[in-house]
């Protein structure tokens, strides 16, 4: 579980309302999409543009883990 903590900071902090827990999966999705944009502009580079496109598929689901372990954190399932 610390190396989970360790991964993914933002995701295991303690929410006490529903405001807090839209913040952090609103924080998320902005976060995804900006990467996502900018990840989107560099593939379109014909020799490194299958790396982008990996590391965005990599960063697209680490960020999505993030989210679960926001809702599985707030509903207190996993410490």
């Amino acid at each position: 579980m610390d190396l989970l903590k360790k991964i993914w900071p933002f995701s295991f902090k303690e929410r006490k309302d529903v405001a807090a827990l839209v913040i952090a999966v609103i924080l998320h999705v902005v976060a995804d999409i900006v990467i996502g944009v900018l990840i989107g502009v560099l593939a379109k580079i014909a020799i490194i543009g299958v790396i982008f496109s990996l590391l965005g598929s990599l960063i697209g689901l680490y960020i999505t883990a993030g989210i679960v372990f926001c809702f599985l954190s707030y509903f207190k399932v996993i410490k």
